[in-house]
């Protein structure tokens, strides 16, 4: 028994840990698929209330925005207080936002709910904050598990938005508002209980580290930059240095690509004469294979670097781009198939390796702050690139200026992180000699 409970107790930082993921993954998967069935919802509120589309659309990008201005808070209180009071408050606005919903009948109202509720709960709950605390969990192992957790999202994508559907068609979008909402209360809220913001407040040691390192005062003491390592790094120190501002250029133009696309390809696939039924499947697609390529190139990164996952993932939507830009004149399904994986498959691991690089270079006790004031960078880049690839159609008749800015900001991004270099501060356990 003895002998049993030792093992258990050498394994328990890997087994906590990876809890800690799997709660992420369906903290991810329900978080993020709530904001983004706003999509199934607009068409039913339209016919009801007979708004404008842009009116109506534009309570979810009002919803984003605002959540942009919460993003430092939450990062400090990710500081001082953890995770758990920060996922907590998300869900309890999102799921407000989802319940309140049905009894909208006012633009307003809508706005209020299923935008700054709904879109500033999922902030508190998704991308920004798990990127905050997960790579505390692991060292040698941080991108894959980081990856694994942000692939609930596809698997959310998959499964609950077309059970939604269901629901619309059969009950109504109010009916749906509440299954969702009832799903993080019931779900996600007692989940996130258990959360910790990292191993050593439950007395363990994160994936990869030895007691004799930990108390030699070492965590994480693999590092090719002494000198920056041994600063404990706060915000006001950080903004003062090229490689924060590296990161923020890199963050911002990466959101650019990615969102432009995401929101614009359904209509240009449509135009430039594919089925509608064929330009959703693409769009569904790109998440069903991004499952796999997070977790591939989340765990590659813990071998060859944030950067080389980094670019790839730039790689992967300037190809995408690229894709659709040949689409025009060669409509085909093998680009239209190229197009995807490289967006989902490259281009979505991005998100695997936006934490590690960040912790890698301002590992400390204000990584929250810091990483909560770059978050301003990501959303930033998200709101801007839908608005930027519509503004550009709107002034040419063609998507096609707009698709090569967003190839450039893939450069631009992927040359920024290169110069950021978090390499030069932490090298990943895969390049320790």
């Amino acid at each position: 028994m003895q002998g049993t409970s030792r093992h258990w107790s050498s394994h328990l930082p890997f087994y906590f840990g990876w809890l800690i993921v799997a709660i992420a993954f369906v903290t991810m998967a329900i978080g993020v698929t709530a904001r983004t069935a706003f999509s199934l919802l607009l068409p039913p509120l339209i016919d009801e209330f007979g708004w404008d589309r842009g009116l109506a659309a534009g309570a979810f990008s009002f919803g984003f925005l605002v959540s942009a201005f919460l993003s430092p808070i939450a990062g400090r209180v990710m500081d001082a207080r953890g995770p758990r009071i920060v996922i907590l408050t998300g869900a309890l606005l999102l799921a407000s936002g989802l319940l309140l919903a049905p009894i909208t009948e006012r633009l307003w109202h809508l706005y209020a709910t299923l935008g700054v509720l709904v879109g500033g709960g999922a902030n508190l709950m998704t991308y920004t904050t798990h990127s905050q605390f997960l790579p505390n969990w692991f060292l040698r192992r941080r991108g894959l598990a980081i990856s694994i957790a942000f692939s609930g999202v596809g698997v959310g994508a998959i499964t609950l938005l077309p059970w939604l559907q269901s629901i619309i068609e059969t009950k109504g979008w109010r009916a749906s508002c509440w299954t969702m909402g009832l799903l993080t209360i019931f779900v996600v809220a007692p989940l996130n209980l258990l959360v910790r913001k990292k191993p050593e407040d439950v007395g363990l040691l994160p994936d990869g580290a030895s007691p004799m390192r930990a108390m030699a005062g070492a965590r994480g003491a693999s590092v090719v930059d002494a000198a920056w390592a041994s600063i404990e790094w706060t915000l006001a120190r950080a903004i003062f240095t090229s490689r924060f501002w590296w990161i923020v250029l890199g963050y911002f133009c990466a959101l650019v690509a990615w969102y432009a696309v995401q929101v614009h390809q359904t209509k240009y696939l449509i135009e430039i004469g594919f089925k509608p039924l064929t330009a959703a499947w693409a769009l569904g697609f790109v998440s069903a294979v991004a499952i796999p390529g997070q977790i591939v190139l989340g765990a590659l990164s813990d071998r060859v670097g944030r950067e080389w996952v980094w670019a790839a993932g730039c790689a992967g939507f300037a190809i995408c781009y690229a894709a659709l830009i040949e689409l025009e004149q060669f409509p085909s399904n093998a680009l239209l198939y190229l197009m995807v994986v490289a967006q989902g498959f490259l281009g979505y691991a991005l998100t695997s390796v936006m934490g590690p690089i960040v912790a890698e270079i301002f590992d400390g006790p204000h990584y929250g702050s810091i990483f909560g004031t770059i978050t301003v960078a990501l959303i930033g880049g998200g709101a801007a690139g839908p608005w930027m690839a519509g503004v550009i159609h709107d002034l040419t008749g063609s998507y096609r200026l707009a698709f090569v800015v967003a190839i450039a900001c893939c450069i631009v991004s992927a040359v920024a992180i290169w110069r950021a270099a978090p390499r030069k501060v932490r090298p990943v356990p895969g390049r320790r000699k």
